[in-house]
């Protein structure tokens, strides 16, 4: 079975003789209960594995039960700690209040209950764990499948992997096309968005969500101001109602609306949203055109391609401890900005029939970067970029 690298650093990890509460989040299908299952096998104490999701109305009486479960074994073996893993916590109202209550209770009593939280709704994890869990946990984030992933695991070249994105378990249908796009929109997308946003979120036009979510797909890599948005989707309310929903898809993983790069932070906040997927299999499986077709069409392939660095290096930011936006100032425009610590550095995808180097000058006159990458042409070949790691830039 194909080990993510992931799983070695989260051994390392629970071997560790000190208490903390592992908090591991990402989207759907990426494989953290397969990474769990894998972890358990190597864990050398018992442990108690269940999910929240498949529960009804699943409460924090059910969280306490199951921690006193954990408990209980611990004691009913003579272990010296214990493994206590909860999938989908987000799921429960409140959890990060009554996961503090019961880890203080074991600290305080010298229980040795070590604990691992999964959920895929970053966004409520994370509020979770800033309102009530300060100085318990650490997290660790699981992107999409990268390329050198799919590649060892499936043996896909980056064309291949550019189109079919990154879901494992979807890879054994991608000879029958049409069954995999039913997959990836069925099980994936409408999942995701049904029950890690709108089952969990409040979100007053869901139809609106959906069909956000389907233009931001179909116009990955382009920018398009709020007010155009607004022009092309029905009922669609005001730009902070679209900028709420862009932001819930892209903590599900699913559609990104990266930010221009300025030095003024207003500025940057308020700029056009250049829209990214997470993940390319969201864009083909939702277009007519097969993977054989679209690689005879030169601009519409370049468009895929750029998506996939850019997915490339979103899926990487959290990890990587990066920022992710893009550069324009008039005609001039930078495909990526990376923003660490202080260090930028400017991307360029040269792609299908796009003009490249006439944005760059204008981009560092303007704001001199530490650094300047052109990704395809004369720069470093695409599918050689999509083998690397984007912190190693910095």
């Amino acid at each position: 079975m194909f080990e993510r690298s992931y799983l070695q650093e989260i051994i390392k990890r629970i071997k560790e003789p000190r208490r903390f509460i592992q908090v591991l989040m990402g989207p759907r299908q990426v494989g953290k209960t397969t990474l769990v299952t894998q972890l358990v096998a190597q864990y050398s104490y018992s442990y108690h594995f269940v999910s929240a999701d498949a529960v009804s109305a699943a409460g924090t009486v059910w969280l306490e039960q199951q921690w006193e479960t954990a408990r209980l074994l611990m004691k009913q073996q003579e272990g010296q700690e214990f493994l206590l893993i909860i999938d989908e916590i987000q799921k429960i109202a409140n959890w990060s209040e009554t996961v503090k209550l019961l880890w203080d209770t074991d600290t305080r009593e010298g229980n040795t209950v070590k604990v691992i939280l999964l959920g895929s709704s970053r966004l409520l994890l994370q509020q979770g764990l800033t309102e009530s869990l300060a100085g318990r946990f650490e997290t660790m984030y699981m992107g999409h499948w990268s390329f050198r992933e799919m590649q060892g695991a499936f043996g896909w070249d980056a064309h291949k992997y550019a189109w079919f994105g990154g879901y494992p378990g979807a890879a054994a249908l991608v000879d029958e096309e049409d069954r995999w796009k039913r997959y990836v929109r069925d099980s994936l997308i409408d999942t995701s968005i049904s029950r890690d946003i709108l089952m969990l979120t409040r979100v007053d036009k869901p139809a609106l969500m959906r069909r956000l979510f389907e233009l931001g797909c179909n116009y990955s890599g382009q920018i398009m101001a709020y007010s155009k948005m607004l022009g092309q989707l029905v009922d669609a309310g005001n730009t902070t109602t679209l900028a709420h929903y862009l932001g819930l898809l892209d903590t599900a993983g699913l559609l990104a609306g990266l930010e221009k790069y300025d030095s003024k932070l207003i500025r940057k906040r308020s700029s056009s949203p250049k829209f990214q997927v997470h993940n390319t299999a969201l864009i083909s499986a939702q277009r007519d055109d097969n993977f054989d077709e679209i690689r005879r069409q030169p601009g519409q392939w370049g468009r895929i391609v750029e998506s996939a660095v850019g997915a490339h290096l979103l899926n990487s930011a959290y990890s990587g401890g990066y920022n992710i936006h893009y550069w324009r100032e008039g005609r001039y425009e930078v495909d990526f900005v990376l923003e660490r610590r202080g260090k930028v550095i400017g991307l360029e995808v040269k792609s299908g029939n796009k003009q490249t180097g006439v944005a760059m000058p204008a981009f560092s006159k303007a704001v001199v970067p530490d650094k300047v990458l052109l990704v395809g042409a004369s720069g470093i070949p695409w599918a050689d970029f999509l083998s690397m790691e984007p912190s190693d830039l910095f």
